[in-house]
């Protein structure tokens, strides 16, 4: 279950959606807000905080945030969920076409955000596959134990999915909201998003993004726990990977020569007549 409130002092559709979970980072939540909004002047964006049942101070830094006119919406697990929880909450509850995810430490620099987006959807323009940005951190600035436990699982990681993403494990990615939500959910899956994407028939990009060392507040993982579900999650995943395919459409000769209305029109009575047939007819569109 989770809980949502949002500040009423923006209004219209947001072209971004900045998502960020957060679990027990209460010095960091008014920081990151603050370098959010500066990074996307000029930008129609909003900003989500997933708060993962968090037993600090977040609640209350968030609800200040608000307070003070953040174009901030609020949503908060009743038990901790994970991260992945927290991101995919996140996007459900977003508005904008397009989605940034970042961590809730400070370590991800917002200011990566505005060129990310603008690579997106460049890249987009040129072809028709879902497309994800993700930030390559060059230069780490964590504890040596973490740089080497986090170069051995992007090697293993690479070996057995073939993502060629050096990075996957950065939180600072943009990417269309509707891909996203078409790709398999579950626990630990914001580290696998490249390959997800890619078995989705997407592209991935990496970017050379700023990484920052964490000054407040500490992590909620170690490289024991991580190996512990990276194991399973990887077999998950590589399992996943074969249990799909994703050939190319090409265009039907229904479509060829036929203008636009006889085509919907002829597609039309084809979905009314499955209709009397079946009982049954579902209508998707695009988010």
């Amino acid at each position: 279950m989770s809980q949502a409130m949002s500040s009423s002092q923006f209004s219209g559709l947001p072209l971004i959606s900045v998502v960020v979970p957060v679990r027990n980072e209460a010095p960091n939540i008014l920081p990151l807000i603050g370098e959010i909004r500066a990074a996307l002047i000029g930008t129609p964006y909003e900003i989500i905080y997933v708060d993962d049942g968090s037993t600090d101070e977040t609640p209350q830094r968030l609800r200040q945030a608000l307070a003070e006119g953040a174009p901030l919406r609020i949503i908060r697990h009743r038990t901790s969920g994970g991260q992945s929880s927290g991101v995919v909450n996140g996007v459900k509850h977003a508005r904008g076409t397009w989605i940034a995810t970042l961590d809730g430490d400070g370590q991800n620099d917002p200011a990566a955000i505005p060129e990310m987006l603008l690579r997106a959807q460049r890249e987009e323009k040129a072809g028709t596959q879902p497309i994800l940005i993700a930030g390559w951190r060059q230069k780490r600035r964590d504890s040596s134990a973490k740089r080497l436990g986090s170069r051995f699982a992007n090697k293993v990681r690479a070996a057995i999915l073939k993502d060629a993403t050096p990075d996957t494990g950065c939180g600072l990615k943009v990417f269309r909201r509707d891909a996203f939500l078409e790709v398999p959910h579950f626990d630990h899956m914001h580290r696998y998003l490249p390959a997800l994407f890619i078995r989705a028939g997407g592209r991935v990009i990496s970017v050379p993004v700023n990484h920052r060392p964490r000054t407040e507040g500490k992590s909620n993982y170690n490289n024991f726990q991580r190996l512990r579900v990276g194991i399973v999650d990887l077999a998950g995943m590589y399992w996943l990977q074969r249990r799909w395919k994703h050939p190319e459409v090409e265009t039907t000769p229904l479509e060829i020569g036929i203008p636009r209305v006889a085509a919907e029109t002829a597609l039309l009575d084809t979905a009314t007549a499955a209709d009397h047939t079946l009982g049954t007819a579902t209508i998707g569109q695009r988010a």
